[in-house]
């Protein structure tokens, strides 16, 4: 006998041993695969530092949550996967854990595992070993993983609309992804975006894709106070892009205003839309507001309607009666340009047709009636926006 079969021989009568050993104490004994995980998650978390032994234990807890999961232990592999990512990203692993907390959220979701609070709490502190991890640390490798960690993310908040209690998600899940998503534009903003990388065009800015998803996810979360301390940290419009009929788009602080507000009044939280603009009103807009009031109806004096002025409007007529919808109507038309300007039109007018059939029930016409229309107004020069009376506009706005 070689001595290589020597030693498979002794390797197999002393696994036989251990089998037979915990078949006495009436436990089921660990498989060699699930033994090696345990001691490098346990017993050597350290180990891990090194980066084959973490791609090791990568591939080992990988197998035994498919494993569990094939056999019908949704709950077990759930857990599995979040000791596992956790224990790998204390050691600083962020890359290597990234891959299996997206098998984490894929499982989430398969096996429709219903949202908890112990699971919220396991996912939030996944996310915080992640931030920790990556505190400090900059360039292409850094923004990588940041933004893998958004994606993630965003995968839980899927998992939590599709099987947890929230309409749009846990509130706490999307105010980790509103965050995420606002530093990592500002990093995106302070180191630039790699040039080699395959950049989609139809993706547009993307500093100014994740400040939006960050506002948006930020009004899902349910938090105007936390908007309103990022519009802070943004400058004020320039004469330029304030100028009437400019062509440049709008400022960046008016701009995620008006889209805050639009997503709070579709989502119909008028509460936290209020909370917002008044906070905007008292703490940001440098302008009067009686000047912007009376500039907004005015053809002369060569300004562009005013965003916050606007969203006073808006609020004022979601309050009223529904039979104020062709007020709701001018109200768009005569801010269409500045619609028009903001970042993925389509979701904007997403959110204006919601708005126009909750408060309004003026139901989207059908595109062959629209297309008639805008041909008819441009044969008989009527397509106009109209005016409104400015007492009236007056009187909405005085209990803003």
């Amino acid at each position: 006998m070689s001595a290589a079969a020597a030693r498979r021989r002794k390797q197999l009568m002393a696994r036989k041993k251990q089998q037979e050993e915990a078949a006495a104490s009436g436990k089921d004994a660990l498989d060699p695969v699930s033994a090696q995980l345990q001691k490098l998650l346990v017993e050597e978390p350290e180990a891990l530092a090194d980066e084959a032994t973490a791609y090791e234990a990568l591939q080992l807890a990988q197998s035994q949550v498919r494993k569990k999961v094939h056999a019908g232990e949704f709950a077990e592999a759930v857990e599995l996967a979040c000791s596992a990512s956790l224990t790998i990203l204390q050691q600083g692993r962020v890359s290597v854990a990234s891959q299996l907390m997206t098998l984490l959220a894929n499982v989430l979701r398969e096996t429709h595992t219903e949202e908890t609070t112990d699971l919220i709490e396991k996912l939030k502190g996944l996310h915080t070993a992640q931030f920790k991890a990556m505190e400090g640390k900059t360039g292409p490798e850094a923004l990588r993983l940041n933004r893998l960690e958004r994606d993630w993310l965003r995968r839980c908040v899927q998992w939590s609309s599709e099987l947890g209690p929230t309409r749009f998600g846990n509130t706490q899940l999307q105010e980790l992804l509103a965050q995420h998503s606002w530093n990592l534009s500002k990093q995106v903003e302070s180191e630039g975006v790699d040039e080699a990388a395959d950049n989609d065009e139809e993706e547009g800015d993307e500093v100014m894709e994740l400040k939006c998803d960050a506002v948006t996810h930020m009004a899902l979360a349910e938090k105007p106070l936390l908007i309103l301390e990022w519009l802070k940290t943004l400058p004020a419009p320039t004469a330029e892009e304030t100028k009437a009929g400019h062509s440049c788009l709008p400022a960046d602080r008016d701009a995620l205003l008006t889209r805050s507000v639009l997503c709070f009044v579709a989502i119909e939280n008028m509460r936290d839309a209020t909370i917002l603009v008044r906070g905007y009103l008292d703490q940001v807009e440098e302008r009067d507001s009686k000047e912007l009031t009376k500039s907004y109806t005015s053809k002369e004096d060569g300004k562009a309607p005013s965003h916050v002025i606007f969203c006073c409007m808006l609020l004022r007529v979601c309050e009223k009666d529904p039979r104020t919808g062709p007020l709701f109507s001018w109200l768009l038309r005569s801010f269409k340009r500045e619609l028009d300007g903001l970042y993925k039109v389509p979701i904007v007018q997403s959110y204006t047709t919601k708005i126009g059939k909750i408060y309004f029930n003026i139901q989207p016409p059908p595109s062959m009636i629209n297309m008639l229309e805008n041909m008819m107004g441009m044969m008989g020069g009527t397509g106009g926006a109209g005016g409104i009376n400015p007492a009236m506009m007056q009187a909405m706005m005085q209990n803003m």
